[in-house]
């Protein structure tokens, strides 16, 4: 079981959603980062269930224990470990689903692989160990703004057929929904809201899209053949649960345009400093960063357990029917944006001390 991520930082996560909690250790961070714990814990903040009616209402402090690689306010270079226990987590609520496969879920091709069948929360394929990402994430963001100038942020831009179509100038969430939903706009984020209630109240989910763009990234990270930024970027987002597709720049849409309207065209600035009149490449060109700014889209599908009676087969493969029990989202994507931008920082940091960037 894979459960490692990166090259030079590395993250490997361990723990299960209804065992003692779950937690990681990262690998290759460098020595003398001053790691401001209120701002991971802040980033965790974002992501843990229970924040209001349209989230699992599983109540989680996700509250972390650094217990390794950090010495009087720093890292030392050795490997930092964080645990997040679980605190309520109720595996009596699965008893159902003990012999029975849940649809479209990780059950039956867990147990085909692995021979095991944790119905507990779905064990080491629950979301719950997105927290893991979360953590590294928040710690690779405080090395790049250390050594670099990279920001980072992402947001809800569709739930369903709700869009916010814009690429917000400065990403801030000024209202209570926005804040919920993780969306810039105050009118989108409140449709979002009562189409995710709706959606809760009928016993049914609903997925939707998170936007990342990624400023200041000098030109020169990712490599032109198996290292390609966009490659790495795009497995990363593929990871997480629920991520059903990955797009960056002009995506799907820039299969519709000719050369001609779709190429980038390059000028210099006063400073003789090259850059591109549109962006249709994402900041990205043959795998490789070019300065301008990177963007990317990923889309979640509906949250897989419905409070609705389904049809399914059990480990015996005799058909039956499953009505789940249990918390869960009826939309994962605005909790989901905080472990978008903790994979785009640990790609980013791991790029920035690995590959190495333009010698010019």
């Amino acid at each position: 079981m894979f459960n490692t991520f990166g090259n030079i930082f590395r993250i490997t996560s361990f723990g299960e959603s209804h065992g003692a909690g779950v937690g990681l250790v990262i690998d290759g961070c460098p020595s003398g980062i001053k790691l401001d714990l209120q701002a991971i814990q802040n980033e965790l903040d974002r992501r843990k269930p229970g924040q209001n009616r349209i989230s699992s209402q599983r109540k989680e402090s996700d509250t972390f224990q650094l217990l390794s690689g950090h010495l009087n306010g720093e890292t030392t270079g050795a490997p930092l470990t964080f645990f997040v226990p679980n605190e309520d987590a109720r595996s009596k609520d699965y008893a159902e689903v003990a012999e029975k496969f849940r649809p479209s879920h990780a059950d039956f091709t867990y147990y085909r692989k692995y021979g095991i069948h944790d119905y507990r929360g779905g064990g080491r394929s629950s979301a719950r160990e997105t927290i893991t990402r979360v953590i590294g994430g928040a710690v690779a963001k405080q090395v790049l703004q250390k050594y670099t100038d990279i920001t980072l942020g992402a947001w809800v831009s569709a739930i369903e057929d709700i869009e916010y179509g814009e690429m917000p100038q400065t990403l801030t969430f000024p209202t209570e929904y926005c804040q919920m939903l993780n969306c810039p706009s105050p009118e989108i984020a409140e449709k979002m809201f009562h189409r995710i209630d709706d959606v809760r109240k009928a016993g049914d989910s609903v997925g939707g899209i998170i936007t990342c763009a990624i400023q200041n990234v000098p030109v020169g990270l990712g490599e032109p053949v198996f290292g390609k930024l966009h490659a790495v970027l795009g497995a990363a987002m593929l990871s997480i649960n629920a991520v059903k597709g990955f797009e960056y720049g002009s995506g799907f849409s820039g299969a519709k345009m000719r050369g001609s309207a779709h190429n980038d065209i390059f000028f210099a600035d006063e400073k003789k400093e090259i850059h591109t009149k549109t962006n249709f490449s994402g900041g990205i060109q043959g795998g490789i960063s070019n300065g301008e700014e990177i963007y990317f889209r990923v889309a979640f599908k509906p949250t897989a357990t419905i409070m609705q009676t389904q049809e399914t087969v059990d480990k015996e493969g005799n058909s039956t029917f499953l009505l789940p029990k249990g918390r869960h989202d009826p939309c994962v994507v605005p909790r989901a944006v905080p472990i978008v931008e903790g994979m785009a920082a640990l790609v980013l940091v791991d790029f920035w001390l690995y590959f190495g960037v333009s010698h010019r």
